[in-house]
């Protein structure tokens, strides 16, 4: 890992935040923001959190929830276990079938929220890591589809590019509303955006 990199995470407010105040990522801040402006996870709400590992969106959920809601986390890496017993976590693939199925026998109903921050491994070459980016928000969709409950949320990462509004325009066609947005804790360099789907449709659940 590069000693300029390393210096430079260190210098990061967000990173030096979440060291701070015990978050297992930076990105935690991310979700804050996002939630804060658009309130779209509330107090007593089931989540889904895709692409989980290490765990930052998943205590960040954890703390807008509450004791009375539920969270859990899916990641292909297995993730620390966390103290809550509302908080649950799986080794799972987005891309599987039968991680649709898992997911539905451990949350209590059908999810409010679906989360995603799943990210491919970089290959450096733009077109290819823009495209399996966007390849993870569509399985993030699929699954969205299957485990939310009518009026339920998704929020979810995608890379800048040519296809994202071709994705974009595929949300809105199952959500009310639908906007793509940078929360600050996103770094300005980064290429990351979000695409927050508020209000599933209820003809959306047949549509698929």
């Amino acid at each position: 890992m590069p000693k300029a990199w390393i210096q430079e995470r260190k210098r990061d407010y967000y990173y030096r935040k979440a060291k701070e105040e015990k978050y297992r990522s930076r990105a935690a801040y991310k979700l804050f923001q996002a939630v804060e402006r658009y309130h779209f996870i509330k107090e007593g709400d089931v989540v889904v959190d895709l692409g989980a590992a290490p765990g930052g969106w998943t205590q960040a959920a954890r703390r807008i929830v509450g004791a009375e809601g539920f969270v859990l986390g899916v990641d292909l890496k297995p993730i620390e276990p966390f103290p809550e017993r509302n908080v649950r976590t799986i080794i799972g693939d987005i891309t599987e079938v039968e991680t649709i199925r898992q997911i539905l026998e451990i949350i209590p109903r059908k999810a409010d929220v679906v989360i995603s921050d799943a990210s491919p491994n970089i290959s450096g070459i733009w077109e290819l890591d823009h495209a399996r980016q966007i390849d993870l928000a569509q399985k993030a969709l699929q699954i969205a589809l299957e485990i939310l409950k009518p009026r339920g949320n998704l929020f979810v990462k995608v890379f800048q590019g040519d296809m994202l509004e071709n994705f974009t325009s595929k949300v809105k066609q199952h959500f009310k509303d639908v906007k793509v947005i940078k929360p600050k804790a996103s770094r300005a360099k980064s290429s990351e955006m979000f695409v927050l789907g508020v209000h599933l449709k209820v003809n959306a659940l047949f549509a698929e």
